[in-house]
C-alpha cells in the first residue's frame, strides 16, 4: 500500500467532513494517494462528496492487506467479510491435496483472491450473475477462472463433488430493508448484490440446497450471514444433509457446513 500523508490538505478534509464523511482525514489522505498515482484529485473529490463510495472513486479496496480492484456499480468488499477468507485459509492449509476453492457470488473476487494470495497453487474458481462483477473479478482473480451465471450454473460441471471450500458472501438484506441501507450502497452498488429477498435468505436457501452436490467429502461451505439470520441459514444447511457450525460474532456470523459425502441427514455441532 502507498504511504498515507500524515497531514492531508485541510481544504480536502473540510469538504469531506461537510459531506458527512466520518473519517475525513483518512479519506483525504487516500484521495491524495490516488492523485499521486494518476488520478484527477478535484474530480475524485467531487465524486466522493456526491456520495460515491470511496473505493469506487479510488478504483480499489483494501481486503486482507491486498488491493482489490473495484469498478463502478460493483459491490465493495467489506472489512467484515475478511472473516470468511481467514477461516478459508486455515481450512485450506490442512487439505492434503491441491485445494479446490470456489468463490460464489464473488463480486470483485476478493475472498478467493485473498485465499489464493496466502496459498498459491490452489485451484480457484469464482462466479457471479452480474456481468459487471464478472469483468471486475477477472481483473483481480488472474490466478483462477471467473465464470458468469446464476449461482452454480456458471461453474464447470467437472467441479461437482470435488470442491473443498465453497465461499459465499451472497446478499442477505431483506428487500424491505434495502431502502434503509447507507446511500453509498443502495445508490451505487447493483441491487442484485444487496437484495436477499423477503427475509433476506432467498439465496441462502438455494445455495444450501445444492451445496452437497458440489462439495467434496469433508468439504466446507462457508457462508456469511447476520447474527439474527444465522440460525435459519444453518437450518437450511442441516436440511441439505450438512453438518453445521455457527462461527464468529458481531457484526457477522459465518456458517460452516461440512459435507460427509454420504447423503446422510445433517446435524449441528458446537
Amino acid at each position: 500500500m502507498a504511504e498515507l500523508s500524515a497531514d492531508p490538505h485541510p481544504e480536502i478534509v473540510a469538504a469531506l467532513r461537510a459531506a458527512g464523511c466520518v473519517f475525513a482525514e483518512e479519506e483525504a489522505a487516500l484521495l491524495e494517494v490516488g492523485s499521486r498515482e494518476g488520478g484527477d484529485l478535484p474530480l475524485m473529490l467531487a465524486r466522493r462528496v456526491a456520495g460515491e463510495p470511496l473505493e469506487q472513486v479510488l478504483g480499489w479496496a483494501e481486503f486482507c492487506g491486498l488491493r482489490i480492484k473495484v469498478a463502478p456499480g460493483v459491490f465493495v468488499p467489506r472489512k467484515r467479510t475478511e472473516a470468511v477468507a481467514e477461516m478459508a485459509i486455515k481450512l485450506a492449509s490442512h487439505v492434503d491435496h491441491r485445494p479446490v476453492v470456489v468463490d460464489l457470488c464473488c463480486g470483485t473476487g476478493a475472498i478467493g483472491v485473498a485465499v489464493a494470495a496466502s496459498l498459491p497453487g490452489i485451484e480457484l474458481h469464482a462466479t457471479d450473475i452480474d456481468p459487471g462483477a464478472v469483468a471486475c473479478a477477472r481483473l483481480n482473480a488472474t490466478m483462477g477462472q471467473v465464470h458468469e451465471g446464476d449461482l452454480y450454473e456458471g461453474l464447470p460441471l467437472d467441479l461437482r463433488g470435488r470442491v473443498d471450500l465453497l465461499l459465499v458472501n451472497a446478499p442477505y438484506v431483506p428487500t424491505d430493508e434495502v431502502k434503509l441501507m447507507p446511500p453509498e450502497a443502495r445508490l451505487h452498488e447493483h441491487h442484485l448484490a444487496l437484495d436477499g429477498g423477503a427475509d433476506g435468505l432467498d439465496l441462502h436457501r438455494r445455495i444450501a440446497a445444492a451445496a452437497g452436490e458440489w462439495l467434496a467429502p469433508g468439504g466446507s461451505l462457508l457462508i456469511e450471514t447476520s447474527p439474527r439470520q444465522a440460525a435459519n441459514t444453518a437450518h437450511f444447511c442441516i436440511e441439505a444433509g450438512l453438518t453445521v457450525q455457527i462461527l464468529g460474532g458481531d457484526p457477522v456470523r459465518v456458517v460452516r457446513a461440512i459435507s460427509s459425502g454420504s447423503g446422510s441427514s445433517g446435524t449441528m455441532t458446537g
